[in-house]
């Protein structure tokens, strides 16, 4: 995408944006509507950024998805985009918590409902971010070793059951070794 340039909102934009993210992805799948609206229907950031962002975010502390919504508003416009964007993204959300909450509790609050709606949002989540997964992958991995990793990782986790930190105390240092014999060629 080398030197296009990138839509940069007012702190409304950024509000509106991040509200229609977190309730568009109400029960997971933040990620997937996240990269949807800042990089295919609003073009704030390349995917190039968005990734970048989304990777720091995973690794400062906190909630990944608040990270980069934080991380895309101080992008976007410094510390007022970081709070019109956390605050788009939180406030719609926490209000249909506490509300769903309060109904829930009451007596004959038709639990069974809320059962069935949580389940059903479940498995949107997993589906959407199976598909971000999928995306990302054909788009950002084009050589074997990163591929093999990838799948490796996968594999280790999802069909094996095996512990994060076990799976990435092996797959880490291949990686850092396919990355660096990559480079050096």
């Amino acid at each position: 995408m080398g030197n296009r340039e990138f839509n940069k909102p007012n702190l409304a934009a950024l509000f509106v944006g991040f509200a229609r993210i977190g309730m568009m992805s109400f029960g997971g799948g933040l990620a997937a509507w996240t990269r949807r609206e800042v990089v295919q229907t609003h073009g704030w950031l390349s995917e190039q950024q968005f990734l970048s962002g989304y990777a720091l975010s995973q690794l400062v502390p906190g909630a990944t998805n608040v990270n980069l919504a934080v991380f895309i508003g101080t992008q976007m416009r410094g510390v007022p985009g970081a709070l019109a964007c956390f605050a788009g993204l939180t406030a719609l959300p926490v209000a249909i918590v506490l509300v769903a909450g309060f109904l829930y509790m009451r007596p004959h609050g038709g639990s069974m409902w809320f059962s069935i709606a949580l389940s059903g949002m479940g498995a949107v989540a997993l589906g959407m971010n199976l598909g971000l997964g999928v995306r990302l992958a054909l788009n950002n991995l084009r050589r074997i070793g990163p591929a093999l990793v990838t799948l490796g990782v996968a594999l280790g986790i999802g069909v094996f059951g095996l512990r994060l930190p076990h799976v990435l105390g092996v797959m880490m240092p291949i990686s850092l070794l396919i990355a660096w014999f990559g480079r050096s060629r």
